[in-house]
Protein backbone atom coordinates (compact mmCIF):
# COMPACT_ATOMS: atom_id res chain seq x y z
CA UNK A 1 0.00 0.00 0.00
CA UNK A 2 2.87 2.41 0.96
CA UNK A 3 4.88 2.01 -2.45
CA UNK A 4 1.52 2.20 -3.89
CA UNK A 5 0.79 5.88 -2.54
CA UNK A 6 4.50 6.62 -3.11
CA UNK A 7 3.98 5.89 -7.06
CA UNK A 8 1.86 8.00 -7.27
CA UNK A 9 3.33 10.91 -4.88
CA UNK A 10 6.49 10.72 -7.57
CA UNK A 11 4.60 10.30 -10.81
CA UNK A 12 1.11 12.71 -10.31
CA UNK A 13 2.13 14.50 -7.73
CA UNK A 14 -0.53 13.73 -5.27
CA UNK A 15 -0.59 11.04 -3.13
CA UNK A 16 -4.15 9.02 -2.30
CA UNK A 17 -5.34 9.34 1.26
CA UNK A 18 -5.93 5.85 1.72
CA UNK A 19 -4.57 2.50 -0.51
CA UNK A 20 -6.40 -0.75 0.16
CA UNK A 21 -4.87 -4.37 -0.78
CA UNK A 22 -6.70 -7.06 -0.74
CA UNK A 23 -5.29 -10.73 -2.29
CA UNK A 24 -7.77 -13.33 -3.86
CA UNK A 25 -6.38 -16.57 -4.87
CA UNK A 26 -4.56 -15.38 -8.21
CA UNK A 27 -5.86 -11.64 -8.05
CA UNK A 28 -4.86 -8.50 -6.44
CA UNK A 29 -7.57 -5.98 -5.60
CA UNK A 30 -6.47 -2.09 -5.01
CA UNK A 31 -8.75 0.55 -3.76
CA UNK A 32 -7.08 3.78 -3.83
CA UNK A 33 -9.01 6.88 -1.96
CA UNK A 34 -8.71 10.74 -3.16
CA UNK A 35 -6.85 9.46 -5.92
CA UNK A 36 -8.00 12.33 -8.46
CA UNK A 37 -5.39 14.67 -9.09
CA UNK A 38 -6.70 18.15 -8.88
CA UNK A 39 -6.68 19.26 -12.54
CA UNK A 40 -8.90 16.05 -13.27
CA UNK A 41 -11.11 17.43 -10.21
CA UNK A 42 -11.05 21.34 -11.78
CA UNK A 43 -11.75 19.74 -14.90
CA UNK A 44 -14.86 17.68 -13.58
CA UNK A 45 -16.00 20.78 -12.19
CA UNK A 46 -15.60 23.23 -14.76
CA UNK A 47 -17.92 20.61 -16.89
CA UNK A 48 -15.12 19.06 -18.57
CA UNK A 49 -16.00 15.74 -17.60
CA UNK A 50 -15.27 14.03 -20.93
CA UNK A 51 -11.71 15.17 -21.03
CA UNK A 52 -11.11 14.83 -17.31
CA UNK A 53 -12.29 11.20 -17.85
CA UNK A 54 -9.72 10.96 -20.53
CA UNK A 55 -6.66 12.41 -18.46
CA UNK A 56 -7.53 9.97 -16.27
CA UNK A 57 -7.37 7.20 -18.62
CA UNK A 58 -3.94 8.59 -19.99
CA UNK A 59 -2.92 8.92 -16.68
CA UNK A 60 -3.85 5.18 -15.60
CA UNK A 61 -1.68 4.00 -19.15
CA UNK A 62 1.40 6.09 -18.44
CA UNK A 63 1.32 4.65 -14.65
CA UNK A 64 0.58 1.10 -15.84
CA UNK A 65 4.11 -0.52 -16.64
CA UNK A 66 5.41 1.36 -13.73
CA UNK A 67 2.61 -0.04 -12.00
CA UNK A 68 2.83 -3.59 -13.06
CA UNK A 69 6.45 -3.55 -12.05
CA UNK A 70 5.80 -2.79 -8.22
CA UNK A 71 2.90 -5.15 -7.90
CA UNK A 72 5.90 -8.03 -9.34
CA UNK A 73 8.49 -7.07 -7.28
CA UNK A 74 6.00 -6.86 -4.28
CA UNK A 75 4.28 -10.42 -4.81
CA UNK A 76 6.82 -11.70 -6.33
CA UNK A 77 4.56 -13.31 -9.20
CA UNK A 78 3.99 -12.38 -12.49
CA UNK A 79 1.37 -10.08 -13.81
CA UNK A 80 -1.17 -11.33 -16.56
CA UNK A 81 -3.49 -8.80 -16.58
CA UNK A 82 -4.16 -5.05 -14.96
CA UNK A 83 -7.87 -3.42 -14.71
CA UNK A 84 -8.52 -0.19 -13.77
CA UNK A 85 -10.99 2.57 -13.39
CA UNK A 86 -11.76 5.61 -11.91
CA UNK A 87 -14.76 7.63 -10.25
CA UNK A 88 -14.16 11.10 -10.62
CA UNK A 89 -17.24 11.95 -8.54
CA UNK A 90 -16.04 9.41 -5.80
CA UNK A 91 -12.79 10.07 -6.23
CA UNK A 92 -11.76 6.26 -5.81
CA UNK A 93 -9.93 4.05 -8.03
CA UNK A 94 -9.94 0.42 -8.39
CA UNK A 95 -7.34 -1.45 -9.38
CA UNK A 96 -7.40 -5.69 -10.47
CA UNK A 97 -4.23 -7.49 -10.79
CA UNK A 98 -4.54 -10.71 -12.11
CA UNK A 99 -1.62 -12.25 -11.34
CA UNK A 100 0.23 -15.97 -13.21
CA UNK A 101 0.19 -17.78 -9.61
CA UNK A 102 -0.79 -17.19 -6.01
CA UNK A 103 1.75 -15.04 -3.87
CA UNK A 104 3.27 -16.65 -0.68
CA UNK A 105 2.41 -14.79 2.08
CA UNK A 106 3.12 -14.78 5.45
CA UNK A 107 -0.46 -16.55 6.50
CA UNK A 108 -1.60 -18.12 3.62
CA UNK A 109 -5.30 -19.44 4.84
CA UNK A 110 -6.04 -15.47 5.51
CA UNK A 111 -6.79 -15.56 1.81
CA UNK A 112 -9.68 -16.25 0.38
CA UNK A 113 -10.10 -19.26 -2.05
CA UNK A 114 -12.94 -20.20 -4.90
CA UNK A 115 -13.36 -23.85 -4.69
CA UNK A 116 -14.61 -24.84 -8.05
CA UNK A 117 -16.40 -27.98 -8.92
CA UNK A 118 -17.43 -27.77 -12.59
CA UNK A 119 -17.80 -23.88 -12.66
CA UNK A 120 -19.78 -24.28 -9.59
CA UNK A 121 -19.05 -23.62 -6.36
CA UNK A 122 -18.00 -26.96 -4.36
CA UNK A 123 -20.83 -28.17 -1.49
CA UNK A 124 -19.34 -30.43 1.36
CA UNK A 125 -20.80 -33.82 -0.05
CA UNK A 126 -22.81 -35.82 2.27
CA UNK A 127 -23.02 -39.99 1.83
CA UNK A 128 -25.32 -42.02 3.41
CA UNK A 129 -23.97 -45.15 5.62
Amino acid sequence: SQKIQALYRSQLGHQPSKVTCQIFDSKLAIVLENSVTQPEQLLAEEGQVDLAERVRQDLDAALRPQLIALIKSIVGTEVVDLLSDATLDTGRTGIIAILSDTPDVRNPDAIPKVKRNGGRRSEPSSKSS
